[in-house]
């Protein structure tokens, strides 16, 4: 399974919305290479959400409910959606500043491309992520 970072807005659309939700259609992309990642999610995929704005960190977990398949409201085929299920919050959100300062974390995307909303994060990336949020286990 490979794992993908999703960024949102919480005042737009928050990991707590989709907790409250249990899953819902990520929507929204429009980016030439965010839509190039979402087309390689598969269902299965872990899936970090990060909260831009003010917050700027990874908060919490999901899994991709669905392959990639074209949003239904705009009939482009080239636009995909991703169904996602809320997994869990993270016991301690990973900040943008640690993605710019940790060894591992520094040499994912995000710190390179901030303004990129889907990005692929490799397996290194995820064990660490999950080791600075205080995740035990998978």
């Amino acid at each position: 399974m490979a794992v993908f970072l999703f960024k949102t807005e919480p005042s737009t659309y928050s990991f707590e919305d989709l907790t409250r939700d249990k899953s819902t259609v990520w929507d929204g992309v429009s980016n030439a290479l965010a839509l190039k990642h979402m087309r390689a999610v598969r269902k299965g995929d872990t899936i970090a959400i990060y909260h831009t704005g003010d917050e700027k960190q990874v908060v919490g977990l999901a899994v991709a409910e669905s392959d990639p398949f074209p949003d239904p409201k705009l009939g482009d085929p080239k636009r995909v959606v991703v169904r996602l299920k809320a997994v869990r919050a993270l016991p301690f959100p990973v900040p943008l500043a640690t993605f710019r300062t940790d060894e591992v974390l520094k040499t994912a995307d995000l710190p390179r491309l901030p303004r990129l909303s889907v990005m692929p994060l490799t397996a290194a990336h995820h064990r660490r992520l999950l080791e600075r949020a205080g995740v035990k286990g998978k």
